[in-house]
């Protein structure tokens, strides 16, 4: 499969939940308290001279190159571009899945990229509006015949002898396991470790969203085969997440932001450059 037939493929389904969605805010109060903005979070920021953005792999939304150090991926470059609007540096904060909610609510860091929008972490803290969209689907090597022709209600691979990889604390951590009750569910740090699990054989069978398993599928498409679920695992706009004290005045600011972003095409003009990179890398 060509990048540029993947390209149409991720393409239209990001369109269709873009294109649909109104630039929504999920403004709802936390159950957690973090540190107060008395001047608001833009000026604390300015005030600080630094963005912090947290960081968890998920190819092509957050990247990091291994070697170099540096970061990339298109959420990520969208806090950078936002870091020039407060005329101030950025600065990424490591951190994994499962604690990129609780660093928000401790003020450990002011944004939480690419964050899936559930009703849960709505109680919890506060979303931007709906930058793009996520679906999970399920990635397994053509080899494996433990998993060979699985059926799409999953009954095949619900067993306890397979093992189902996921992102610990992602959402697809949640979806794949409220769905899944008797498969082995084997939980790693983040997008590298889950890829590496799977091709090595430690999991039968990869639970992640469909961007990331579609970009490993092209890059290794002797190997890998996808499975889409029906009916569908999960289907949820991804945003970036605030804490849960942050002034609806700087909701707006960021939404304002993003709301550009997307209707000049430079969230898919992103989209698609770190796919390459990440496909680039990969062969």
């Amino acid at each position: 499969m060509t990048f540029t037939r993947v390209w149409k493929q991720f393409a239209k389904a990001w369109t269709r939940g873009v294109g649909a969605g109104a630039l929504g805010v999920a403004a709802l109060i936390g159950l957690h308290a973090a540190p107060a903005h008395a001047d608001g979070l833009w000026q604390d920021v300015q005030k600080r001279g630094t963005l912090r953005c947290a960081y968890a792999s998920a190819p092509p939304y957050q990247m990091k190159d291994l070697k170099t150090g540096e970061y990339g991926g298109a959420y990520l470059d969208l806090c950078k571009q936002f870091a020039d609007v407060l005329k101030v540096k950025v600065e990424f904060v490591d951190t994994t899945w499962d604690n990129i909610v609780a660093g928000l609510q401790a003020g450990k860091w002011d944004l939480s990229p690419s964050l899936n929008r559930t009703p849960n972490r709505a109680l919890a803290i506060n979303y931007s509006g709906i930058v793009g969209y996520d679906e999970t689907n399920f990635a397994y090597l053509k080899a494996n015949e433990k998993v060979a022709n699985p059926a799409t209600d999953l009954s095949t691979i619900d067993l306890p002898t397979v093992r189902v990889g996921v992102m610990s604390g992602s959402a697809q951590d949640h979806a794949v396991t409220a769905r899944l009750k008797k498969a082995q569910i084997v939980r790693l740090p983040d997008a590298n470790g889950l890829n590496l699990a799977l091709l090595s054989g430690r999991v039968d069978v990869a639970g992640a969203d469909s961007t990331t398993n579609l970009l490993l599928q092209t890059a290794n498409p002797d190997k890998v085969l996808l499975l889409e679920a029906h009916p569908a695992l999960m289907r949820q706009g991804i945003s970036y997440g605030l804490a849960p004290n942050v002034a609806q005045r700087d909701i707006d600011v960021l939404n304002i932001f993003l709301e550009e972003k997307i209707a000049l095409g430079v969230v898919d003009d992103l989209m698609k450059h770190w796919s390459e990179v990440y496909l680039a890398g990969a062969k």
